[in-house]
């Protein structure tokens, strides 16, 4: 995230975990333009769903990323798509290029065709 535009999300982001009543203290080094929802939800709540969706679209529009520093995990990958809708089909030709027998990570982020 442009750090010109942090600490304008933050506070929408934090104004989306108190309309939608969902815990998630907000935590960062922000200095490079990072920052993480801690989610403190019941097993099986689905509350911070609305609440992370927002965020991603949020960050996107501000010329940010959906994942940050720490990589896509299973949770985003809707949101690498959305962010990098014309790089998958070269990730997955390099993934498939390295793993050709599917066998590291089989089916996470860039299934095989």
């Amino acid at each position: 995230m442009p750090t010109s535009q942090l600490t304008k999300c933050i506070a929408l982001t934090q104004e989306d975990t108190e309309v939608h009543g969902v815990m998630a203290p907000i935590v960062g080094h922000v200095g490079d333009g990072n920052f993480h929802l801690a989610f403190v939800l019941p097993p099986g709540d689905t509350a911070g769903a609305a609440v992370d969706a927002r965020l991603v679209e949020r960050a996107l529009a501000m010329g940010g990323t959906s994942a940050g520093e720490n990589g896509m995990g299973l949770g985003k990958v809707a949101s690498l798509a959305k962010e990098h809708a014309s790089a998958l089909p070269v990730m997955a030709a390099i993934k498939n290029a390295l793993d050709p027998r599917g066998i590291l990570n089989p089916g996470n982020v860039l299934a095989l065709p």
